[in-house]
């Protein structure tokens, strides 16, 4: 699914074919999950291939680096350049780009000074297509930020993740909605939550949350399109009055709700904001203008 004998990523300063990667057995990242990564899109746009908010990305995988004290040491615009070389040598326009840091052998529970870099691409749908989701609330909490640094995008926060939208699905239900040590709304375990009530949109603020890139792509678009937009704690029981809601992630896009613990959401899809984002997000992912999209 990821890769054939053609595929080429990059690691270590080199562009290698997938087949031939290896990884230390004895890698810190695969034993403790002491690493960082980035989720980013390309498009074919209306001006030749664009990755979508490269900048950005690069930028967090960085910080999420010194968060956590991995010593990273390339430089935003040559990671840019990798990304960019990377597609054109796998003949790839439309396509999720991973760039993961990770450590070398170390058994020790101490910080990692052997780092290495691993980009690859490869085509990738919507991770949810484009049904509208039946979630639930998780019983795994969102890990309180006391314990880590829930801002950066760290390799082993995802075990997190992984449980919670594995619970959600042998419940039978798409995907959870996990909520913080305090009870409020927090996030689904790979994307940003919007809620939608008397025409103004409601987020949990930061705090408890991965600071999304797409998550802020939608605070500009609703900026201007003159949407009505508010960062605050939410509480589960608000779910109930809400008009819809909808999720938003690089891997993700922008994703509409259809229920929340068998509940659905009073408004048809098309008539909600969440759709009119979607719309707007999507002219700006392939560079058109979305002037056209009126409230």
């Amino acid at each position: 699914m990821y890769y054939t004998k053609d595929t080429i990523l990059f690691l270590n300063g080199k562009f290698i074919k997938a087949v031939d990667a290896h990884i230390d057995l004895y890698s810190q990242t695969l034993h403790y999950g002491f690493g960082a990564f980035e989720g980013i899109r390309a498009y074919q746009t209306m001006n030749g291939t664009k990755v979508f908010k490269a900048y950005e990305h690069f930028e967090r995988l960085k910080k999420s680096c010194a968060l956590v004290g991995i010593p990273f040491q390339y430089e935003t615009e040559e990671l840019v350049q990798i990304a960019y070389q990377l597609l054109e040598k796998n003949d790839l326009s439309d396509a999720y780009i991973r760039p993961l840091v990770y450590g070398g052998a170390n058994m020790q529970l101490t910080q990692t000074n052997e780092v290495y870099l691993m980009m690859c691409a490869w085509e990738w749908d919507k991770y949810h297509g484009d049904k509208h989701l039946k979630m639930c609330i998780s019983s795994y909490q969102r890990p309180n930020p006391g314990a880590l640094k829930v801002e950066a995008k760290v390799t082993g926060h995802y075990v997190n993740s992984i449980l919670a939208t594995s619970e959600a699905k042998v419940r039978g239900y798409d995907e959870a909605l996990m909520l913080d040590m305090n009870g409020n709304i927090a996030e689904a375990p790979g994307a940003n939550f919007f809620l939608e009530k008397d025409g103004v949109l409601y987020t949990p603020a930061l705090g408890h949350i991965l600071p999304g890139i797409t998550r802020q792509t939608v605070l500009n678009i609703c900026r201007e399109l003159d949407i009505p937009v508010k960062e605050k704690q939410l509480r589960p029981e608000e779910l109930e009055a809400a008009d819809s809601a909808f999720l938003c992630g690089t891997a993700a896009e922008i994703v509409g709700i259809e229920s929340v613990d068998a509940k659905p959401f009073k408004k048809e899809w098309f008539d909600s904001l969440g759709a009119t984002v979607q719309e707007a997000y999507k002219c700006q992912v392939l560079e058109k203008s979305f002037s056209y999209v009126i409230i």
